[in-house]
């Protein structure tokens, strides 16, 4: 079976161009002891935006290993699939999420769930988790509830994995449960049920995406208690660790972040909890290697910059469009959004300086940050232009993206092994 090792991340990559940039921060990494996995991940939603197909993304993934020298494993991410687009990534793919967050609550086989609850027994009652305090308690009516909640999505999940398993050949790809776009975090009590649903129905998920309280917006850094997150992430490890040896799941099951990139008020406490707990992580990120694109480009000279202005130009005439797909994982105020004729005086590195998420820079803007973020579909609008400048100015950008993973990104988050 193919197997995802103890940390990956995955490296989400809009116009298919920096590839070999983000390979050579995961090749820095594994000089300084610290080996990763990449991951090279895009969306359906993706693919429609820029105009491209998911076997354009293996096309870049197998150039960047060959020109890197890379030897250790790989993969390409079927992202956020689902049973309506999963076809078109069959071919392409050997890792697939599997997005079941919208049938989360929708209602399950009455006879499925008496099935369930009954099998549940063995862990019914008072559990002491390994790693935690506290303890984990289960009762009959609470087995019945999280059931009647997440069996359905837990069902959806068995039948995408059925249909790609048939079509691929078993062991053939590596399983993600994605169930974070949904309104409420999962309690201990659920993960563990949600687990025990998948073992029993032999879907061998390697990492699973649960939602964590707070907000994750897209490209800044996480909104909320890290007190509480602290809590529910060494839970969650605490109940994956019991769910491999008592339901007899992949022993490299691991937790998957989603719109991890830039969470950086978090990567302490996950290097932590996950040092204490000696599990693994898969750090799911994209738009931060589109957002290095553009400071590149800025801080290249005058055509790089032109684009860069422009692009913010158009995006600000476009604001609800752009936003409205994205509107759960952003929050943007306008009123913090500089006006474009104020952009147009900047030079490169003032753009920069306002782009790149340094928050111990007053020039940093987030909510211009975040508008930029969801702003890629202006720069796949101009085609060529945009890719000739970016294959022009190779060196500036590349060197953004490779920093900006290494530094900011695998260092403060990722253990030396």
């Amino acid at each position: 079976m193919k197997r995802l090792d103890k940390y990956s991340f995955g490296v989400g990559d809009r116009f298919g161009c920096q590839g070999t940039a983000q390979l050579e921060a995961i090749s820095s990494a594994k000089k300084d002891g610290i080996s990763i996995t990449p991951v090279w991940n895009k969306s359906s939603r993706e693919h429609s935006i820029v105009g491209t197909i998911p076997s354009n993304v293996r096309d870049e993934a197998e150039c960047a290993v060959e020109k890197c020298d890379w030897t250790e494993p790989y993969y390409v991410d079927a992202d956020h699939i689902s049973r309506e687009n999963v076809d078109d990534f069959l071919d392409a793919s050997d890792f697939f999420t599997l997005d079941v967050a919208d049938h989360i609550g929708k209602p399950a086989d009455e006879k499925k769930i008496n099935e369930f609850v009954k099998g549940c027994g063995n862990i019914i009652g008072t559990l002491a988790l390994p790693g935690l305090d506290g303890k984990v308690k289960i009762t009959e009516a609470e087995c019945r509830k999280i059931a009647e909640k997440y069996l359905a999505a837990v069902d959806r999940a068995t039948e995408l994995y059925e249909y790609i398993e048939k079509k691929k050949g078993k062991g053939t790809f590596v399983t993600e449960v994605s169930m974070d776009e949904t309104d409420e975090p999962q309690s201990p009590e659920e993960l563990l049920l949600i687990l025990k649903a998948l073992a029993e129905r032999k879907v061998p998920v390697q990492t699973i995406a649960p939602k964590f309280s707070g907000s994750f917006y897209k490209g800044i850094d996480y909104v909320g208690n890290t007190e509480s997150f602290r809590s529910e992430f060494r839970s969650d490890l605490a109940c994956i660790q019991y769910a491999k040896d008592e339901f007899g799941l992949p022993a490299n099951l691991k937790l998957s972040i989603h719109s991890g990139s830039d969470k950086f008020s978090l990567y302490p406490i996950i290097k932590d909890a996950i040092g204490e707990f000696d599990t693994g992580l898969h750090l799911k990120t994209a738009g931060t290697t589109w957002l290095e694109e553009l400071a590149g480009l800025a801080l290249s000279g005058q055509n790089g910059l032109s684009i860069a202005v422009e692009v913010y130009a158009r995006a600000l005439k476009r604001i609800e469009e752009l936003c409205n797909p994205y509107a759960s994982v952003i929050d943007i105020e306008a009123k913090e959004l500089p006006s474009h004729q104020e952009v147009k005086k900047w030079n490169g590195q003032a753009y920069a300086n306002a782009l790149k998420h340094d928050q111990s820079s007053s020039a940093y803007n987030p909510h211009f940050r975040q508008l930029l973020h969801v702003a890629y579909k202006i720069a796949a609008e101009m085609g060529d232009r945009y890719l000739d400048a970016l294959r022009e100015n190779a060196d500036v950008v590349g060197k953004n993206v490779t920093e900006n993973i290494y530094r900011r990104h695998i260092l403060p988050l990722f253990p030396a092994q």
